[in-house]
């Protein structure tokens, strides 16, 4: 079991963005295994996904809906297993197209067990 810090839920959050920043499929893959827990999820108001295939599958789906664009991470606040923190998407160093504030939650070994998604800013919205 590794013990839950602040610190601990920033790093997760910066693994957590790293994934949805990986545009290689084996190279996320890869990150999605080591990152997620086995039957966590993901869900936002497009999406609720459980398990590492769905989570990378979605991944690559929002990939492929916006090329070329990466994820910058805000501030992070965390207490206990849980962090909240708000992200941009957007063509680096440029206006964000998305704005966006999740919240995850870390299982017992540090992994992610669940996140919880809003969008605050999306095109055409």
């Amino acid at each position: 079991m590794t013990e839950i810090t602040a610190g601990t839920l920033q790093q997760l959050a910066e693994r957590y963005l790293a994934v949805w920043n990986e545009t290689d499929p084996a190279a996320r893959r890869k990150l999605v295994d080591e990152a997620w827990a086995e039957d966590g999820g993901y869900t936002d108001p497009l999406a609720a996904v459980t398990g590492r295939d769905a989570v990378d599958a979605l991944i690559g789906a929002a990939q492929a809906q916006f090329p070329g664009l990466e994820f910058t991470l805000g501030p992070v606040d965390a207490h206990h297993d849980v962090a909240r923190f708000t992200w941009l998407l957007g063509p680096a160093g440029a206006e964000p197209v998305v704005i966006g504030f999740d919240v995850l939650v870390a299982t017992p070994d540090g992994r992610i067990g669940a996140v919880y998604g809003f969008l605050d800013r999306v095109p055409g919205a």
